[in-house]
């Protein structure tokens, strides 16, 4: 039975959906936070994604598939990270070091994915 070809959008998704969950959990229940807890986090999806691309494909992805998953990944994101900066600047309105900041954040999970997924091959 041939194996299906990877759907990097259901990658994509799959990080995004594990992103709020995790962001969630930890930020509320365990009251984790920071750059630490994003770096937790996105470490934590960046592998998983790569370890269930492994595990469904038995192969380390090709690198147009490392390249779609990673900018769906980035694009879904960035769009939630755009909607969350627009609920916060209404609260009030954040300067350049706290939009940098923010933008550092959201930057880490995409990184870590690249990375994560890259690693594979080696």
């Amino acid at each position: 039975m041939p194996i299906p070809a990877p759907r990097p959008g259901h990658y994509a998704l799959g990080g995004m959906l594990a992103s709020i969950l995790l962001n969630l959990l930890l930020r509320t229940f365990v009251k984790v936070g920071g750059l630490l807890a994003t770096l937790l986090i996105a470490g934590l999806i960046a592998a998983g994604m790569a370890l269930v691309f492994v595990w469904r494909n038995r192969r380390a992805p090709w690198p147009e598939e490392r390249r779609r998953i990673v900018l769906y990944y980035g694009l879904g994101l960035g769009v939630l990270y755009l909607g969350l900066l627009g609920m916060m600047e209404q609260q009030y309105e954040h300067g350049p070091v706290g939009l940098m900041l923010f933008g550092l954040h959201y930057a880490c999970y995409p990184a870590l994915a690249w990375m994560a997924l890259g690693r594979l091959g080696r």
